[in-house]
Parts: structure tokens; C-alpha cells; sequence
């Protein structure tokens, strides 16, 4: 009889958002709660899906200070899978002599949880799944803790599942950490069907056996296919498993770039950001800016942006590579004569001299601006009240 486990990691329960916390706190308390939600969506998929069991390689939670009522929403999370849930201790959450799983522990998790805190292997599905855990007993460890994995004990009729967190030397994109490194063959050292890891953020197969399931909820500006699960099918020991890929996540992070030279790009800005679709309040967006633009243009930008903060989820943007530079236009726009008149031509100077320093040529650039937006709607008031 065919094993199957839902394979997931990086939940990372707990996790602040202080960056999005300084824009807006509501908006990161939502993507604090859905970490949450995402746990219950994957309880009922693995209820739907009928597997023996949810193995979560790592990074369960934040850190080890999470609060007590984080670890019992997190239970009440998991309730609707009455199979086996497998946790294990990651580089964020390791199994030190005092931390999140031994309070965990204290809290008496109902059976099905197991905590896999120790490198020794467990038995769930009636002994037809072994699961081999190398937990991480400190945030960063210099020895491959997959090691233990060959020497450990299993009935011959149990599918082999190893169950780890860190880094493949040399098969991220990304360089990841300089500790806690796994060998690339460990899936074939010890006889594993099916090796499942946490720590990379993003879904990636490392080879047909070794696969990292990324977070279940995206957190980062990062296009490395994250917000799955892995449903993992063994149909016996020796078996090839087969993977497929099931989307969990809620929120989409997109990093974005414009150039802007003139109000007609706009159009194609707003288009851009149409273009992530619909629902757009799911949609967590960094948007860096560049380009040279009269005051009008930014003054219209800064309209667009406005809009867009109030219907996507989250809209970060970087404008410091955008240089605002009025015309004559909007001078004529703002006054002709008088102390007006000599302000603005002397901030224009100021910001388009060289020999100031950077900083000056901001704050002469963004007191143009403001000046210039404070007389339109000035004029937009006075003219309302015709």
C-alpha cells in the first residue's frame, strides 16, 4: 500500500513584518494571522488528500520566544488533520535546553503531534513510514547533522523518509547559510525514498528523492516559487516518489521596477500594476522608481501611488532614484513674480548645482515639490469655491 505525506516547512509562526509594521499595522498583523490560516488550508488538504501524515522539516516557529498563545493557535491550527503531524526543530526554532518545543511540550499537544526533537526514527501508518529526523539542537551547527540518517534502524517494509534543515553545498541559487550544510547524496547514504527539507525558502528540487518544500505562505521579495506544499507519493520501499506541487499561499510578493520620464508613463505604470490581477488586496508589492519627471508628472505619480496603496495589500515604494526637475511650465504654474517667484528659482538652482552635496540637492528637490503641490491644490480649492 502507497505511503503519502504532505511535506511543508518554514511556517515560521510568529513572524513580525516590522518593515510592513512601520507602513502600516494592520496590514502586517493580516499577514501574521494568515501564516495561521495557511496551517488550518493544509490540515484540510491533507484531510482531502488522505495521507498519513504532515512532515514540517523546520522553522515551525519565528524563534523560541514566541509567545505560549502562539504555540496553541497553532495547535488549533493543525485540528483539522487527525493524522500524524511531524515538527521539527529548525535553525529559527532549534531544540535548546529551554525553548519553543519543550514549552510545547509542557502545553501537551494532543497525539498526533509529534515533536522531533531527538535524531532517532519514528514509526507512524501502522510502521509503513519511518520518519528519520536530524533536528537542529542550535541555531547553527558546522557538522552535517544528516549523518545520524545512515546508521538509523528501520523495518525493511517501511518507506524511509529523512527529514532535515540547512543548506545543499553548491545546489541553492542563492548562497544560504555557512552552517548547518547537508551532503547532496545524503538521500543515497542512507537509503532514504524520499529526503524532505526546510530552510530555502522557495519550492526546489535538489534531486528526484530530495526536495525542499519552501514556506507555505510567501514572506519576501523573492521569486522562488514559494507558497506550496509538496504532496509526496511512495508506493513502496525502493520506490521512485512522485511529487506534486499543491499552491497554499494567500499573498503574492512582487518586486517591481518603472522608468519615468513624462506623464505618458503613467499609463503604462498603472498598466503594470494591473497586470498582477485581481484580487489585488493579495498582493504585497515593492515598487522601485526611477527616471527624471517634471513636478507635474509627480505630482500626478504621487495621485496613482495613492490609488494603488488603497487596493493592492501592501505598496512599498523607492523613489530615491527618481530626480524631480520642474520646468518652466510649472514654474509659470506656481508664481511669476514676487518672493514666490525668487524662492522657486532659487531651489531650482540649488537642486541642480553639483558642487552642493547630495543631501541639499534632495531637500531642494523635495521642497520644490512640495511647494508646488501645495499651490495646485490651493488652486483646486479656489476654484471649487467659484
Amino acid at each position: 500500500m502507497a505511503v503519502k505525506i504532505l511535506h511543508s516547512a518554514d511556517w515560521q509562526i510568529g513572524k513580525a513584518f516590522a518593515d510592513i509594521d512601520d507602513l502600516d499595522g494592520d496590514k502586517a498583523a493580516e499577514l501574521r494571522s494568515q501564516r495561521l490560516k495557511t496551517v488550518q488550508r493544509i490540515a484540510e488538504i491533507a484531510t482531502e488528500r488522505s495521507v498519513d501524515a504532515v512532515v514540517v522539516a523546520g522553522d515551525v516557529f519565528e524563534t523560541n520566544g514566541v509567545r505560549d498563545e502562539s504555540l496553541r493557535r497553532t495547535l488549533n491550527a493543525m485540528s483539522g488533520f487527525s493524522g500524524d503531524w511531524l515538527l521539527l526543530p529548525g535553525n529559527h526554532d532549534a531544540a535548546e535546553a529551554e525553548s519553543a518545543w519543550t514549552r510545547l511540550s509542557r502545553l501537551q499537544p494532543p497525539r498526533n503531534v509529534r515533536l522531533l526533537t531527538r535524531p532517532e526514527p519514528v514509526l507512524v501508518a501502522e510502521h509503513r513510514l519511518a520518519i528519520l529526523p536530524a533536528p537542529l539542537v542550535r541555531r547553527h551547527d558546522a557538522s552535517d547533522t544528516t549523518e545520524v540518517m545512515d546508521s538509523m534502524q528501520t523495518p525493511p517494509q517501511a518507506v524511509r523518509v529523512g527529514v532535515a534543515h540547512g543548506s545543499i553545498k553548491g545546489r541553492l541559487p542563492e548562497r544560504s547559510e555557512a552552517f548547518n550544510e547537508i551532503a547532496e547524496d545524503r538521500a543515497d547514504r542512507a537509503r532514504l525514498d524520499y529526503l524532505a527539507l526546510g530552510d530555502w525558502h522557495g519550492t526546489l528540487p535538489i534531486a528526484p528523492r530530495t526536495w525542499y518544500a519552501g514556506t507555505p505562505e510567501p514572506d519576501r521579495f523573492k521569486d522562488n516559487e514559494s507558497g506550496n506544499v509538496l504532496l509526496v507519493t511512495i508506493a513502496a520501499p525502493g520506490a521512485a516518489p512522485v511529487v506534486e506541487k499543491i499552491p497554499v499561499g494567500r499573498f503574492h510578493w512582487r518586486r517591481m521596477h518603472a522608468s519615468l520620464h513624462g506623464l505618458s508613463d503613467l499609463d503604462a505604470l498603472s498598466a503594470q500594476l494591473a497586470g498582477l490581477g485581481a484580487p489585488y488586496d493579495r498582493h504585497v508589492v515593492q515598487l522601485e522608481i526611477s527616471g527624471v519627471v517634471d513636478l507635474a508628472t509627480r505630482e500626478a505619480l504621487n495621485a496613482l501611488l495613492d490609488e494603488w496603496r488603497a487596493t493592492l495589500h501592501v505598496l512599498r515604494c523607492r523613489t530615491d532614484q527618481l530626480l524631480s526637475q520642474p520646468s518652466e511650465a510649472d514654474l509659470d504654474r506656481i508664481a511669476s513674480q514676487g518672493f514666490m517667484h525668487t524662492a522657486l528659482v532659487r531651489l531650482r538652482s540649488q537642486a541642480s548645482d553639483e558642487k552642493q552635496s547630495g543631501e541639499a540637492r534632495d531637500l531642494a528637490r523635495r521642497a520644490l515639490e512640495i511647494l508646488y503641490a501645495e499651490h495646485m491644490r490651493t488652486s483646486r480649492g479656489s476654484e471649487a469655491r467659484r
